[in-house]
């Protein structure tokens, strides 16, 4: 089953706590997908093709150690653990309740191989080069200070390992009406490393 569709599946059947957020990232409720064309300039199909591409940074055989920050409410990515058992997955938030109702997800899927935490990007709790993989999924966008979150998501990746990060937008809207912290990245403000590396 195509990633995407696992997700709206996820959606539609799991419990009764999805959230005005929830609707907005999937593009599936009618608020929703209104705010997703506002903010993301994308509607439901175009949507669904940006987090189809979003998750492939995720081998479909992962095996390893993985980090995910921020989880926010966990209705990207729970899906997609259900097919990575053998995978050893810590998922962070600093806001504890979107951890919570990750948990909450993921408890109901029965994800024993994903375990919560709160915590700071700025300052994981996590010894050096302890991960495979690490996940930011729309996050950067809520980190107030991205270059802490830079070494600190650097600092915990094992040489070699994946950075599966995802952040670009096509408007501006949204920091104009204070959804979020900081600054949002566009294309031209990429952080040199990444430029490099053409991430």
């Amino acid at each position: 089953m195509p990633r995407n569709d696992e997700i709206q599946n996820a959606y539609r059947t799991i419990g009764g706590e999805h959230t005005f957020y929830d609707g907005m990232i999937t593009c599936y409720t009618f608020l929703g997908k209104a705010v997703c064309k506002i903010i993301w300039g994308m509607n439901r199909d175009e949507n669904n093709r940006y987090l189809q591409f979003a998750l492939q940074g995720i081998p479909s055989d992962f095996s390893g150690k993985m980090l995910e920050v921020p989880v926010g409410t966990g209705i990207l990515t729970m899906p997609i653990y259900t097919n990575l058992q053998k995978a050893e997955i810590t998922c962070v938030d600093y806001s504890e309740e979107m951890m919570v109702r990750a948990q909450g997800r993921g408890d109901a899927m029965d994800l024993h191989h994903v375990t919560f935490c709160q915590g700071d990007v700025g300052a994981l709790d996590f010894p050096d080069k302890t991960f495979d993989l690490v996940l930011s999924l729309n996050g950067f966008h809520a980190f107030p200070d991205k270059e802490d979150a830079y070494r600190e998501i650097f600092r915990v990746l094992k040489p070699g390992g994946i950075f599966a990060v995802v952040f670009m937008c096509k408007k501006r809207v949204n920091v104009q009406i204070g959804l979020f912290k900081g600054s949002m990245y566009q294309r031209d403000f990429l952080p040199r490393p990444l430029r490099r590396s053409k991430a």
